[in-house]
């Protein structure tokens, strides 16, 4: 029996992030908001009769065997539930390469539940999500999407209620930052300035984008601007044009801009194309589900 299947795999940015220590197995405990959006990598699922695993993608330098965390993904459920047919992957990346914004994790997001799909295996979401957490502390996250509160490792999901409409500017400079080099080099203090994540859960409940967006932190931006001032100098071109708050996401080297003004998120976009140093910039909305858990609109990648 043979089949395909088509995917969008949405990227997230963290609206909040905040770490809370490091734990005794050399993870760090974090808090932190979540926030999907419409910038997004595709992936076409075709199962045949091969017996193998097979990714072909746009990115010459992205590994396509067990490195590849689509591919652990397709073998874990291969393996989980004997399936034999062998199956190929079409992987288009438009999401930044690390860049703090989940491409891979949401590649293999997307895998889990387009494996679930094309073999009508019927796998409940919470099993999906123990899968994801097995191979990536932010796969778990990228199964649900939306807006959402992030804890433990990134495994404690809480569902939040859409953010107010408005428009990320995302803004990937040339170079890339190791996850694992910022969480090595962080160090927290009495000094540390964390994030109130509390208090940005709260305003986002109460649908109050100004609010969210003046609780915007994200604790290891200290780590790598350091290294990379470049970051803080998006930063402050984003919000002189015009954003409410600017935020590197996750661990980097991605900043984004939060913008109520369609035109003016447009105009700062053209802005930064022109800078050097800058690989890849896009206007997005959020990605937002409605109460029955479906996406709100199918649109995405708005400008490359």
């Amino acid at each position: 029996m043979h089949g395909s299947l088509e995917l969008k795999a949405y990227a997230k940015v963290n609206l909040g992030l905040d770490v809370i220590r490091r734990r005794e197995d050399g993870y760090h405990e974090i808090k932190m908001v979540m926030q999907t959006v419409k910038l997004y990598d595709q992936l076409t699922l075709s199962r045949n009769d091969s017996g193998q695993i097979r990714i072909n993608t746009n990115l010459p330098f992205l590994p396509v065997n067990k490195k590849n965390l689509v591919y652990r993904a397709i073998d874990l459920i291969r393996e989980e539930y004997g399936i034999r047919d062998g199956v190929e992957v079409k992987l288009t990346k438009h999401i930044p390469v690390a860049a703090g914004m989940a491409g891979g994790s949401t590649d293999a997001a997307a895998a889990f539940i387009g494996m679930n799909q094309l073999f009508h295996l019927n796998i409940r979401q919470e099993t999906l999500l123990d899968y994801g957490v097995s191979l990536g502390a932010d796969i778990p996250y990228c199964i649900i999407r939306g807006t959402a509160l992030s804890e433990g490792i990134g495994e404690i999901l809480t569902p939040l209620p859409p953010i107010p409409n408005c428009w990320f500017l995302i803004v990937k400079p040339a170079f890339s930052i190791s996850t694992k080099y910022v969480y090595e080099h962080l160090v927290l203090t009495e000094d540390t300035l964390h994030p109130d994540i509390d208090g940005m859960v709260e305003a986002i409940r109460r649908g109050d984008l100004a609010g969210i967006t003046g609780l915007m932190g994200n604790v290891l931006e200290d780590v790598a601007i350091k290294d990379y001032p470049q970051i803080g100098q998006i930063k402050k071109e984003m919000t002189a044009r015009g954003a409410l708050n600017a935020l590197m996401s996750g661990s980097g080297s991605t900043v984004f801009g939060i913008f109520t003004d369609k035109d003016l998120a447009f105009e700062a976009s053209r802005f930064f194309k022109l800078q050097p140093g800058i690989r890849q910039v896009n206007v997005v909305r959020p990605f937002n589900k409605n109460p029955r858990g479906f996406v709100a609109a199918e649109e995405g990648n708005v400008e490359n």
